[in-house]
């Protein structure tokens, strides 16, 4: 304690006698100087019942300018004596209003450290700000407004929150909360993470925002055809109007089979053609059914050199499965093959894929070419169980029931052939060298 005096005297002495500080700590320097001096020394003691009172008259006398630690200092504080009147609505809502005014005093008059000081104030908002979710949504909104990019996620994600909430109460437009998910999506896709944490703490900030807006239920198909038609037809070639819409509408269910989904998908690869776009584009065609484009566009995005083999075989699987359902089984065989060149990890699930378009395929001609792509199917079943045995049981069932086409013994002698021959099997458009077999 008696160091804690003479340091006190020290200071007033040195207050008292310095003229040239008057400019920088106010008309009553001294004044100023001593309360700064007095607050400090009970605030390292962490002694804040005793910081108080002689902060606040630091804080009266002393402008602004004369101590940025003086604001931040307060701001610890003034949290503390919130904690300590928890209990005390009216004194504690004002404490909070005091709160918020150091932080935008501290923006104000240090412009170096504006973004952290409104990115505090955002998550002081969170914490003590509970039951007046527009006072809430307008703060949210004006430190996202000031400081962009540099916004603190969690305040995106809860400024997202509380659109959503102000919607739900019908205080804002489904529109205004779909502009604050987009906006928050944008800012943070160009944040540049310090290190490994803080990018996975941001992709969670960036899923629980999806996550939230999802449930929401705000973006139903109608919603955004209502909201983005008008966008679309007052600026159609504006690249980040098409990508949001296209965006926006593929993520939602059902919203992709419509005028403004293909208008803006088709815009959006002309603009920007991209393996993803092309990609859209080969969902919107297939879910229409038509084929050619659908084929077009997914072969189109598999070309693309930003789509690697892991992505490419992904690509081709799934059109092969899509031309399989359509009835292009010449086209579903050969890309069931190319989704293996390009990633052996898809063996399996190909070559099961692949014996079913055998199995199910109808040739024209005598009993032994009727039946032959039997012998194909039950070759490529095979090597799907030996490439994944996790396919075994089901791949047995179909083997099991195309065996039982199989010709009889006596019917292949009538065309010269046996068990263990081989034979080549040529229909529809596939080719496929296999082995006998008969059955007796």
């Amino acid at each position: 304690m008696k160091k804690l005096i003479l340091s006190m005297l020290a200071v007033l002495m040195i207050g008292s006698a310095s003229v040239f500080a008057q400019g920088k700590y106010g008309p009553d320097s001294a004044e100023c100087i001593k309360y700064l001096s007095y607050y400090k020394e009970y605030f390292k003691q962490k002694s804040y019942d005793s910081a108080l009172p002689n902060w606040r008259k630091a804080y009266k006398l002393c402008p602004p300018t004369a101590n940025q630690t003086m604001l931040i200092d307060g701001t610890s504080l003034i949290r503390y004596l919130i904690g300590k009147n928890a209990k005390n609505a009216v004194y504690k809502d004002a404490l909070v209003d005091t709160l918020m005014t150091l932080h935008e005093t501290r923006a104000q008059y240090y412009p170096k450290y504006k973004v952290t000081a409104l990115n505090n104030k955002g998550l002081d908002m969170i914490n003590y700000i509970k039951d007046d979710p527009k006072a809430l949504y307008e703060g949210f909104k004006e430190v996202i407004d000031a400081n962009q990019e540099n916004t603190k996620p969690s305040i995106l994600l809860f400024n997202v929150q509380t659109a959503i909430d102000l919607y739900q109460s019908g205080a804002i437009d489904a529109e205004t909360v779909i502009n604050d998910y987009e906006t928050a999506l944008e800012l943070i896709s160009k944040i540049t993470p310090k290190n490994d944490m803080e990018k996975q703490q941001n992709e969670k900030v960036k899923t629980d925002i999806e996550s939230l807006f999802i449930a929401s239920k705000i973006a139903s198909c109608d919603n955004l055809i209502a909201l983005f038609t008008p966008r679309f037809e007052a600026n159609p070639d504006d690249l980040e109007t098409v990508s949001s819409i296209v965006m926006m509408m593929g993520s939602t269910e059902g919203c992709t089979d419509n005028e403004l989904f293909l208008n803006a998908a088709t815009k959006m690869h002309e603009l920007d053609p991209s393996y993803n776009s092309a990609y859209f584009l080969y969902r919107l065609y297939n879910s229409k059914n038509d084929m050619d484009n659908a084929i077009k566009y997914m072969e189109e995005a598999i070309a693309y050199p930003e789509s690697d083999s892991k992505q490419d075989a992904e690509y081709y699987y799934e059109l092969a499965a899509s031309c399989f359902k359509s009835g292009l089984n010449s086209k579903a065989f050969d890309s069931a093959l190319k989704a293996i060149d390009c990633d052996p990890s898809y063996a399996g699930k190909s070559y099961f894929l692949i014996g079913t378009i055998w199995g199910s395929q109808v040739c024209s001609g005598n009993e032994i070419e009727t039946r032959a792509p039997y012998w194909v199917a039950v070759d490529y079943l095979v090597k799907a169980r030996n490439a994944d045995p996790t396919l075994a049981e089901e791949a047995n069932k179909l083997i099991s029931q195309y065996s039982t086409y199989f010709p009889q013994t006596a019917e292949a002698f009538m065309y010269n052939i046996t068990d263990g021959d081989s034979y080549t099997v040529s229909c529809g458009g596939m080719r496929a060298l296999t082995t006998v077999r008969t059955q007796e």
